[in-house]
């Protein structure tokens, strides 16, 4: 079976397909990596929200969202399933969402272990280390 990326506004999606990106993250960031966080966070249903995501069949394997703040863009919530890892989804999807922003500048809070992925995409760490539900993390920005 073949992967499918797409991209929409929360706003947008079908119910189904919210249902199935809600419930990768809560595989990923809550079962996964133990961490008990707010993904329901609220921002999901912001007008500018974009959800991006990879399909096959029936599944959403991998997955990102793009926020908009005051001056410039958020990325969140990058999660691939298991399965599906390293097959470079999240990097397409990645791609998919900075061309989304343009020349605007994207910020992010990368988990530790990830910094230099997130280098390869023009990311820079832009202030301290931080705890996030027990998970070190840096903010990143591009641009």
């Amino acid at each position: 079976m073949s992967v499918t990326l797409h991209s929409a506004r929360t706003r947008d999606l079908a119910p189904e397909t919210l249902y199935r990106i809600l419930w990768l993250r809560s595989a990923v960031f809550v079962v996964e990596q133990e961490a008990a966080y707010d993904d329901i966070d609220g921002r999901d249903l912001e007008p500018e929200t974009v959800q991006f995501w990879a399909q096959e069949g029936d599944a959403v394997v991998s997955t990102l969202r793009l926020l908009t703040d005051a001056d410039r863009r958020r990325i969140g919530r990058v999660a691939t399933a298991q399965p599906a890892r390293g097959q470079g989804l999240s990097a397409q999807l990645m791609e998919l969402a900075i061309a989304e922003c343009g020349s605007a500048p994207i910020i992010l809070d990368a988990q530790r272990y990830l910094e230099g992925w997130y280098a390869r995409f023009g990311f820079v760490t832009c202030g301290p280390e931080f705890l996030e539900d027990g998970i070190p993390h840096v903010p990143m920005l591009r641009g």
